[in-house]
């Protein structure tokens, strides 16, 4: 059996009344203005994979599709504004060294690569410029299964991940200018080393990359003073009005922690479509969507004082369950630092 990469037609293979194995064409899928097409997807994820892969966009329904050696998803995302940010935050990028091909469902979905070209495409980019990559050797590798395919890949001991873009030092440079008028605190991330414990406030799927607060008395008193002037604040602060609210304000949000319900939090507005907004919560390192209408005003550098209380890590073997991780505290020590991102430290966990 091939791996074909031209485009999918949905059929059905049922037995006939002489017991042969005869070829079905199914009905044509709706298209819905609110799905979003994710293609190139790894053959083994799973629908609640596809679903944390787009947890920003609040996904109501996955419809995960495999043909052959090509497996691909419908995700609906009750909203055309939310398809649209969604094409924007996700395509082309990379998910577990593959690009993601994200478009609307009214859309014809591209040619997807064949599997087998992936992988090597990105090591050979690992081997010419590194820039952007991480490597780490205890990662496991998705591998498609079906036995006899040409598509079938073997596992490499050293997988490789691009930096999530994110966590990139060019984009917390413009962060932190745009958001503290300060980048002094990039500089005191290579100086963490030894034991540490990092209460972890979010991960990025299907990579060994995290955020996470480094635990210390000066994090435990800028946590007391931030979020009590947040506090106080969200009764005083204005709604933001609709024409102040583009690229690159400074606001304020509700963020749901989870089983501790929501708490405002300082917020970076990184794109709008319609009336909704992305937005990053800097001291937890999440991005979400927002309705324009939820932002408060928080634009007193006051509020900007404290530096960013989350920072990124990288996981030195292996990659976390967000269902896991997220709201806990992990015990081990600092290995290193990214070679071209060195804000971005290794960490080992101690078993």
């Amino acid at each position: 059996m091939s791996c074909s990469s031209s485009d999918f037609r949905p059929s059905a293979k049922v037995f006939g009344e002489n017991g042969a194995l005869e070829e079905q064409k199914s009905p044509k899928f709706k298209k819905r203005e609110t799905e979003v097409y994710v293609g190139n997807l790894p053959l083994d994820i799973s629908e609640e994979e596809i679903r944390c892969l787009l947890k920003d966009f609040s996904p109501l329904h996955v419809h995960r599709v495999q043909n052959g050696c090509r497996c691909f998803a419908f995700v609906d995302l009750g909203s055309t504004q939310k398809v649209a940010l969604a094409i924007q935050a996700l395509n082309g990028k990379l998910f577990h060294k593959r690009k993601l091909y994200v478009n609307s469902n009214n859309r014809s979905p591209k040619r997807t690569p064949d599997v087998t070209e992936r992988p090597q495409e990105l090591l050979i980019s690992e081997k010419a410029s590194a820039q952007g990559f991480a490597g780490t050797t205890a990662c496991p590798q998705l591998t498609p299964k079906a036995s006899g395919e040409p598509c079938e890949t073997e596992k490499s001991k050293t997988s490789f991940f691009a930096v999530p873009m994110e966590m990139r030092g060019s984009f917390l440079v413009l962060l932190l200018r745009e958001c503290f008028r300060d980048l002094g605190w990039l500089a005191t991330i290579p100086s963490i080393s030894g034991e540490v414990g990092l209460l972890v406030t979010s991960t990025v799927p299907q990579t060994p990359f995290f955020w996470a607060m480094h635990i210390t008395e000066t994090l435990h008193q800028n946590m007391q003073a931030l979020f009590s002037a947040l506090a106080e604040a969200e009764e005083r602060q204005p709604y933001l009005q609709d024409s102040a609210v583009r690229r690159g304000t400074r606001g304020l949000a509700e963020y749901h922690l989870g089983d501790y319900g929501p708490a405002w939090n300082r917020c970076w507005v990184l794109d709008r479509v319609d009336s909704w907004v992305v937005v990053m919560f800097v001291d937890f390192g999440r991005s979400a969507t927002i309705p324009v209408q939820s932002l408060r005003t928080l634009d007193s550098d006051d509020f900007w004082t404290i530096p960013p209380l989350t920072q990124p890590f990288m996981l030195e073997k292996g990659i976390l369950s967000s269902n896991q991780v997220i709201h806990r505290i992990l015990k081990g020590k600092i290995t290193g630092a990214l070679n071209l991102e060195s804000h971005i430290l290794k960490f080992e966990e101690f078993e």
